[in-house]
């Protein structure tokens, strides 16, 4: 990730927002070329000792190809829209907003029993809004045992954090004036995500 200290923050407040509001990432690795993957990701600990717990198909290319001595990068994608240079009162590129959060780790393979709590918590989470929530403790053991013997859940253990947001900090006062009301007149619900980080 390209970080100017501009955009750079520590604040593990907002890696947590960006990591739980964003849980679908994508989970990358090398071995002979890079392989990458869409995971369901879930954070759990403090900034002292967090740690990364997901899941993929045993049959996914990379959980057959990843190897245990090397990083893995996992990579969230939060709020971002688009912020043209039409909004500016000067000439200028369009350019986009953003916020990101970068997460190279070891990972460790999770035993039978934290993949089963894995799935739990994972259900609890993304279940909660609907009208019937489907919970692995409303389903047959059985059946729960012989899903996860198709999957294989990954323990990610941090060695470099990268946060980045990129919300027009480049910008003074009477230009961001001009961003925020653009995007005030957007409809779009990123627009509106961004309209309230830059707000704050």
């Amino acid at each position: 990730m390209y970080l100017p200290k501009l955009f750079k923050t520590d604040d593990f407040n907002v890696l947590r927002d960006i990591v739980t509001n964003n849980a679908f990432a994508n989970l990358t690795i090398f071995n002979e070329r890079i392989l990458a993957t869409r995971a369901m990701m879930l954070l759990h600990g403090t900034e002292s000792d967090f740690f990364i717990e997901t899941h993929i198909a045993k049959a996914n290319p990379v959980a057959r190809k990843l190897n245990l001595e090397q990083e893995v990068l996992c990579d969230f994608l939060g709020v971002s829209t688009y912020i043209s240079s039409s909004w500016y009162d000067h000439v200028n590129v369009s350019t986009w907003n953003y916020e990101q959060v970068q997460i190279y780790g070891k990972v460790e393979i999770m035993t039978d029993n934290e993949l089963f709590n894995h799935l739990s918590q994972v259900t609890q989470k993304f279940e909660r809004t609907q009208k019937c929530p489907m919970t692995v403790d409303k389903m047959d053991k059985a059946y729960v045992e012989s899903e996860m013997a198709g999957a294989v859940g990954y323990r990610i253990y941090p060695t470099e954090v990268k946060i980045k947001q990129k919300l027009s900090q480049n910008r003074d006062a009477a230009n961001m004036q001009r961003i925020i009301e653009n995007l005030a007149e957007s409809e779009h619900e990123m627009d509106q995500l961004m309209l309230r980080k830059l707000k704050k």
